[in-house]
């Protein structure tokens, strides 16, 4: 009775404040490459009565946020565990999720595609109704082509090193950079 008494449940509200604080600590763990805290955040999630698919989701969503290019292999391996989760349940996924926080948090980070992407859509925004560049147009008529689409476009793999240097952005965001 009193071991009954003593062992309180733990605390993870799953839809109230705690459950975003518990998934931002799981998040931040992994971004400080903490794999320890990453384990113990999972963990209280886990064991709080989390479905490991939305912890799966998140991380799948982290793989490509904060490690981006500086290791692929992550989104990849992030997919396969939120499948894992789908097709095995619990308790077996548990490790598949674990394996994954680790690698995660161990994982060198990059996350230029989360900030270049949202520069570039800002731009976007703003300028949705800039023209494509003529050389960069489609051209499968032969209307278009006496039109000027696809005219005086280099076809970069005939060039040496593979890079023309050709204008790509419209004229009015030829000098943007995004990365």
């Amino acid at each position: 009775m009193l071991n009954a008494i003593a062992q309180s449940p733990l605390y993870y509200d799953k839809t109230g404040e705690e459950h975003y604080n518990i998934i931002s600590a799981l998040h931040k763990s992994m971004r400080s490459s903490d794999a320890n805290a990453s384990l113990y955040w999972l963990a209280r999630m886990l064991e709080g009565g989390e479905q490991p698919e939305y912890i799966a989701r998140r991380m799948l969503r982290f793989a490509a946020e904060d490690i981006g290019n500086a290791e692929p292999m992550a989104t990849v391996l992030a997919e396969s565990v939120f499948e894992a989760c789908k097709k095995i349940g619990l308790p077996e996924c548990k490790v598949h999720l674990a394996q994954l926080a680790i690698f995660l948090a161990k994982a060198p980070k990059d996350n230029s595609a989360y900030v270049g992407y949202a520069k570039a859509s800002k731009d976007a925004k703003e300028t949705l109704n800039l023209p494509v560049p003529m050389h960069l147009r489609n051209a499968p008529t032969d209307l278009m082509k006496e039109l000027g689409y696809g005219k005086n476009y280099i076809y970069d793999h005939n060039v040496k090193g593979k890079k023309s240097g050709q204008q790509c952005m419209p004229d009015e965001l030829k000098n943007r950079k995004y990365l």
